[in-house]
């Protein structure tokens, strides 16, 4: 049936799938998708089948449901927040003569699917070859587009490479609402929840090539609209229909083929949602989208697509020499990370993107932990936005934070607008932290771009209702200073515990951002009625936070006691009994010393300016041992932290499962989307593990050092207004100014000097001597498959 198991060859500005391989297909749709930051589309083949999840969504647009509970409790969510697969319109189906094209069946003489990473295009070549042997060639390229948030386009062609005479094919082009979605039945709880027939019809609209439908949600009352137009070429007789109902427009177009010719259409989509608009207006928008991008044609959104993605790269390209594979992975990371937020404009950034049904939908704090610091210093536009629209969330988080009696505000563990939807609160309520990795974001923010607008009406508010969460959820303690005692930092196998330091030290920062940016605005501060008494608290709880420490081991404790929890048996757990929450009972889970994922390690990373250097080898030492990496959002900070302890061949092994975590679908739930927060770990490993970046308190710092079969590194990063190139090799780093009024300063190994347009170089001095470190077993760093190249 097929030309051999599918694989993916090792370019290095695209990912190319040779081959059909149905086990695959699933994480191949995930890989393949397309999306802008409010269109998502799965990468699914054009012609609908076979399909595991056809999936296309819009950021923002979900379907509510209830939340039950065995034993409900006061506080507990009532409503969970699922995102909607919305109306297809990825489908054109081709019948050869009376045959479908489907690649189960006849004979596929060629395949090739291919993500081009310059032209932020999908595109596809086969051969096939029907029952009857009659053969095609089907090519087609689907973009969408990151200039026009609306937009989405498909050229799609026809070839008839037999010589038989001629050929009759039919096109069916589908507009398919509620479409049916064959989710098998898990366990899982990364999965996202089935829902039966979301939308509700309420117009449908059609004329010559062109078709509207608007459907609207049963109980969060949102409305959407997916239109339709085509372009057609065609090279002899052809007959035209269009059919619309409720849940269905399709446009059919039936053609003679003489052989040797080819069949050309193009098919324009454009979507939008409203939770206050009108049917008629919903459908007016998207007429009106249609219109303009029909108007500027195919060629057009295809240069647009190619001319935005030069001016990125120029920007935040990273450059690897020494491993072809990991290059690859990481521009592939940093692709799916642009197309996950450049154009949410004020909607979340999920932890799936628009790749998939994972998790809901929800987003957690994987956005402004993960997925910002890449934006913030390529894209600062995409990371304003997503801070935007936590901050048209804040209402609901003061009302949170009222609820669960604290001051200030609450935000959410896991959601879509900005409702808690996490029905396990030790695991969702607990995690407070996540009120210190937005005010960590926001001040990245600022610090980054010095966005005078932002900080006076937007960042300085988001700093001083966390921080009042802060001030009311911790307390004063004569022996142990400020305590925040109750909460679960982001180790979810260690839940509900007292001073976390990864939290703890967190919220010391956001305490003291919050202070500082009132100084910086007091008109803001006092609209917020912040007083003069409550800023000498936050400071005063800042410097006397709770940060325990085992003196009798050397290390800091992740959360107090932690070092005195019985050790997990790690010799008696076995390779199929992870990743543990599936296989052990959390009552047994929380009091070990068993690891999730990086938690003091990721303290040691954002909050490097509170530790020692040996502290650091110390406790990385330490929680190496006891890390299982159940989450794919550990390797990435791990691997930082390798990378800064001296552990640099460690540290390349974790960028390469932080990377290829999807590429090789190494969690085993790729399927379900793709884990943005993993591959924007493959920019953060390059940058800030081997390029050494840190941003405490607004410096930017460098520390390179590079493993052993890396030759160069280089990159970019975007800071107030300026643009730095960074180059490495194991001997010396290169600093220049690619763009930027003012000079920079920086520092390089603990030396600051000033950057300009001419480039200036440092040598790299010896990483740390350190004893190796070990890691529990079955929890060393995924093995990597070898890669094709051709």
């Amino acid at each position: 049936m097929t030309e051999g198991r599918a694989h993916f060859l090792v370019k290095p500005w695209s990912l190319t799938e040779v081959g059909v391989d149905l086990a695959s297909l699933g994480t191949h749709e995930s890989v393949f998708a397309l999306a802008n930051g409010h269109i998502g589309m799965r990468g699914t083949l054009d012609e609908g089948e076979p399909v595991v999840v056809p999936g296309t969504y819009l950021n923002g647009f979900f379907e509510e449901r209830p939340l039950p509970y065995a034993e409900a409790g006061y506080g507990f969510p009532e409503q969970g927040q699922t995102v909607v697969n919305v109306t297809d319109g990825k489908i054109i189906r081709l019948l050869v003569g009376d045959t479908p094209l489907d690649l189960q069946y006849g004979n596929i003489v060629k395949h090739r699917r291919s993500l081009d990473l310059r032209d932020g295009v999908l595109r596809r070549t086969t051969e096939w070859r029907s029952p009857s042997g009659r053969q095609v060639r089907v090519t087609s390229t689907r973009l969408v587009s990151l200039t026009r948030r609306s937009i989405a386009a498909i050229e799609y062609q026809v070839e008839c490479t037999d010589e038989e005479g001629d050929l009759y094919i039919a096109l069916q082009s589908d507009l398919l609402a509620n479409e049916s979605v064959n989710t098998a039945q898990t366990d899982d709880p990364r999965a996202g929840s089935a829902m039966d027939r979301p939308l509700q019809s309420e117009l449908h609209v059609g004329r010559g090539r062109h078709a509207v439908l608007v459907h609207q949600t049963r109980r969060s009352r949102l409305r959407m609209a997916a239109g339709m137009d085509h372009e057609v070429d065609v090279p002899d007789q052809a007959t035209e229909d269009l059919e619309v109902s409720a849940d269905l427009a399709r446009y059919t177009l039936a053609a003679r083929l003489p052989a040797g010719s080819k069949l050309r259409l193009v098919k324009y989509l454009a979507y939008g949602w409203s939770s206050r608009r009108s049917a008629a207006a919903v459908r007016d928008q998207v007429e009106g989208a249609l219109a303009t991008a029909k108007l500027a044609g195919w060629d057009r959104l295809v240069r647009e697509q190619r001319e935005l993605l030069d001016r990125h790269w120029d920007e935040a390209d990273v450059e690897i020499e020494g491993d072809e594979e990991l290059q690859q992975a990481v521009r592939v990371g940093m692709f799916h990370v642009l197309q996950a937020g450049l154009r949410a404009e004020r909607q979340p950034i999920p932890a799936k993107g628009l790749t998939g049904d994972g998790y809901d939908g929800h987003t957690f704090w994987d956005t402004e932990t993960y997925v910002l610091p890449v934006l913030t210093y390529t894209v600062p536009g995409a990371a304003r936005d997503a801070l935007l629209w936590r901050h048209s969330t804040l209402e609901l988080a003061r009302d949170r934070a009222r609820e669960l009696g604290q001051d200030g505000a609450a935000f959410p563990w896991r959601t879509i607008r900005g409702e808690e939807t996490s029905g396990y609160w030790p695991a969702g309520t607990a995690a407070f932290h996540i009120n210190a990795d937005i005010a960590d974001a926001v001040a990245r923010y600022w610090w980054a771009t010095l966005d005078e607008e932002f900080d006076r009406d937007y960042g300085t508010e988001l700093l001083v209702e966390t921080a009042r969460l802060w001030a009311s959820l911790g307390h004063f303690d004569d022996d142990r200073g400020f305590r925040i005692d109750g909460v679960t930092g982001p180790d979810e196998y260690t839940a509900v515990v007292d001073n976390n330091v990864y939290t703890n030290l967190m919220a010391q920062r956001n305490l003291r951002e919050a202070a500082a940016a009132v100084d910086r605005q007091p008109q803001t501060a006092a609209r917020l009625m912040v007083s003069a008494d409550e800023v000498a608290h936050w400071r005063r709880a800042a410097e006397e936070m709770c940060i325990p420490f085992n003196k009798s081991l050397g290390v800091h404790e992740q959360s107090e006691g932690f070092t005195h929890h019985e050790e997990w048996d790690f010799e008696g757990t076995t390779p199929d009994q992870y990743p543990l929450l599936l296989h052990f009972p959390y009552f047994d889970i929380y009091r070990k010393q068993v690891v999730k994922q990086a938690d003091l390690v990721m303290a040691l990373h954002l909050r490097g300016d509170a530790f020692t250097l040996e502290q650091k080898i110390a406790d990385f030492a330490y929680y190496e041992a006891r890390t299982v990496r159940d989450s794919s959002l550990s390797a990435a900070q791990q691997a930082v932290m390798a990378a800064e302890t001296g552990h640099l061949q460690l540290a390349h092994d974790y960028w390469g499962e932080a990377a290829l975590t999807d590429l090789q679908n190494l969690h085993g739930n790729s399927g379900h989307g793709l884990h943005i927060a993993s591959l924007a770990g493959g920019w953060m490993v390059a940058v800030a593990g081997f390029g050494g970046m840190r941003d405490h308190d607004g410096k930017l710092t460098f520390a390179p050092r590079l493993p052993p079969r890396i030759s160069r590194l280089a990159f970019r990063v975007v800071f107030q207004g300026r643009c730095l190139a960074v180059s490495v090799t194991p001997e010396q780093a290169t600093y220049r100014l690619v763009y930027g009024d003012e000079p920079i300063e920086i520092a390089h190994h603990g030396e600051t000097f000033t950057v300009t347009s001419e480039p200036q170089e440092r040598k790299i001095p010896p990483a740390p001597d350190v004893q190796p470190v070990h890691q529990p077993p079955h929890a060393a760093p995924r093995r990597r498959n070898r890669p094709t190249s051709d």
